[in-house]
C-alpha cells in the first residue's frame, strides 16, 4: 500500500472504522477523487476538489452532492438538485465507510 500524507481541518472527526456510519471525516475523499469527481472534475489524482469543510456541522461533506453547479461548469444551475442528489448515490454517501485506507500517527 502506498504511503500518503493528507490535511484535514484540526476539527474533523477521526475516521471510523470500516462499515461504520459515515461522520464526514473526509479522508476518502482527501486521499484520492472519486469516480464522480474524474468524469465532472477531470481529477485523476490527489485530494479532491470539491471537498467542502462545514465549519458549523464540524465535518466535511461533498461539493458534488451539495453544490455541483459551483465545482463544474459542465452541470447548469437548474439541474443542480438532481445532478446532487444523483451524485449521492453514486459515492454511497450516507452508507458505511468503505475506505480502506489506514491512519497512522
Amino acid at each position: 500500500m502506498r504511503q500518503q500524507s493528507i490535511a484535514l481541518h484540526e476539527g474533523a472527526p477521526p475516521k471510523p472504522a470500516s462499515g461504520e456510519p459515515c461522520n464526514g471525516c473526509g479522508v476518502c475523499c482527501a486521499y484520492e477523487p472519486c469516480p464522480v469527481a474524474m468524469v465532472f472534475l477531470f481529477q485523476r489524482k490527489g485530494a479532491c476538489r470539491a471537498l467542502l469543510w462545514q465549519e458549523e456541522e464540524g465535518r466535511y461533506a461533498c461539493g458534488m452532492v451539495r453544490q455541483p453547479h459551483r465545482h463544474s461548469r459542465l452541470i447548469p444551475r437548474i439541474l443542480a438538485s438532481w445532478l446532487g442528489a444523483f451524485f449521492a448515490t453514486r459515492i454511497a454517501a450516507g452508507g458505511g465507510c468503505d475506505a480502506g485506507i489506514e491512519i497512522g500517527d
